[in-house]
């Protein structure tokens, strides 16, 4: 299985996404400022995989600290806390993994001293990760009866093993439907200016021997209009209240080609990318990057000295262009409002916030 992130010997392991797919290197981080600037600069990237680096992070920011009262440990953790929460403004998942290592540090503060304060944050970083594992194998068994034998499957930016703690999203329905022996076929688009399509969903899928092509984000009418998508699954950095998505850029795009051509248009998430306190996809922070991921492509700039750049990392689909949104509690369907105040509803009558 494709290890993104891991915790091994007190430090933070994790593919440099940057450098594949010429190199799978590994680098490991003893220092939370090392963990929060690869959030930044995109070591590593994708929804989950973010929540789970900033809770890895806080917990080594702790065990760096030479503080032995829990009082100014207190200190230290909002500090670590709100350094993380900068990172990266748009998944909310980020958010949702540092408020629950809050939850965890203000539940023992009280009643513990530093050291096993400490040892608590270690395991639940540890513990975010292990159960993002789990929902990502539940999000595929119950995506993957959506997949019928000899489908053909576009998916966009990469929303696989690399975007999460191991497993992938979208492409963990992809992986499930093939292990049921289905012939699929994966288009997968480029996804522009960061090619994660190109660089890691291909990758990916090289890896795991599912058969993909790679074509370029502005042929995806092409081949819809021709008749060779038989459904689109996505991932999500963050899904309002009302079932509004944001993705990676160039995700509304598809939608509406899938829409006029009467695709399928799936998203694959786990309920941490649910953001129930946002009520509309208008709400959502949209990240926007350095216009030099546009400017220059590989490291050679490709447009003329002079000319600006812009450079949204998302877009929001409208919810309804989605046909159904897959979680690891099972495949939700219009209407997204009503369906998505239920999980909350669940999640306050079992004790957790939303």
């Amino acid at each position: 299985m494709i290890e993104p992130i891991s915790w091994h010997d007190d430090t933070v392991v994790m593919i440099d996404q940057r450098a594949l797919p010429q190199e799978e290197r590994y680098l490991s981080f003893a220092s939370h400022l090392d963990v929060a600037a690869a959030i930044k600069n995109m070591t590593i990237r994708g929804a989950p995989a973010i929540g789970i680096a900033a809770a890895m992070g806080i917990a080594l920011g702790l065990m760096e600290s030479p503080e032995e009262s829990s009082e100014g440990l207190s200190t230290i953790f909002h500090d670590l806390c709100n350094r993380f929460a900068q990172t990266r403004p748009t998944a909310v998942n980020l958010f949702w993994a540092i408020e629950r290592m809050r939850r965890c540090f203000e539940n023992h503060c009280g009643n513990s001293d530093a050291k096993s304060i400490k040892a608590i944050l270690k395991a639940e970083a540890i513990r975010i990760w292990k159960e993002d594992i789990d929902s990502n194998r539940q999000i595929g068994r119950h995506g993957k009866d959506l997949i019928r034998d000899g489908s053909t499957i576009l998916t966009h930016c990469n929303a696989g093993a690399l975007a999460t703690g191991g497993y992938g999203t979208a492409l963990g329905v992809i992986r499930a439907a093939r292990s049921q022996h289905k012939a699929i076929h994966v288009l997968v688009d480029e996804t522009r200016p960061v090619l994660q399509g190109a660089r890691l969903t291909a990758w990916e899928m090289n890896k795991e021997e599912i058969p993909a092509t790679l074509i370029t984000d502005n042929m995806a009418g092409f081949f819809m209009k021709q008749g060779k998508v038989d459904l689109v699954i996505v991932g999500a950095d963050r899904i309002a209240a009302n079932g509004d998505t944001a993705n990676k850029i160039g995700t509304y795009s598809l939608a509406v080609l899938a829409h006029e051509h009467n695709i399928p248009f799936y998203v694959a998430a786990p309920c941490s990318t649910i953001d129930p306190n946002t009520a509309a996809g208008n709400a959502i922070p949209i990240e926007e990057r350095d216009e030099t991921e546009v400017l220059c492509c590989g490291g050679t700039r490709t447009a003329p000295v002079g000319i600006n750049a812009r450079n949204p990392a998302f877009d929001v689909t409208p919810h309804r262009y989605i046909s159904a949104i897959i979680t690891e509690r099972g495949v939700l369907k219009e209407p997204f409002t009503e369906a998505i105040k239920q999980l909350a509803d669940f999640d306050r009558a079992d004790g957790v916030s939303p």
